[in-house]
């Protein structure tokens, strides 16, 4: 990690060495159940910018819709890609 200070940069060092036992962590109990939880709520994936040539119609129709435009054409296109994906 860079430009941490060098007092927490020690106490992160003596915590890092500390026997799991020795940690507590009453504050924060342990999740032991998942069943609410979110896939990907935190995940975000790496984007890479690429030039595309759409019809016109097809953008002009994605514009329509509002804002973010080039996000819910992804999310077309992941779509289609999850549901052909081959095992």
């Amino acid at each position: 990690m860079k430009n941490i200070p060098d007092k927490m940069a020690k106490e992160l060092n003596e915590l890092a060495e500390l026997p799991d036992e020795q940690i507590d962590t009453s504050d924060i109990p342990e999740i032991k159940d998942f069943s609410n939880s979110e896939i990907g709520r935190f995940y975000r994936p790496v984007k890479k910018q690429v030039t595309l040539r759409l019809d016109v119609d097809l953008l002009s129709w994605f514009k329509g819709q509002g804002g973010r435009y080039q996000t819910r054409i992804n999310a077309v296109l992941r779509e289609f890609m999850e549901t052909h994906k081959t095992t």
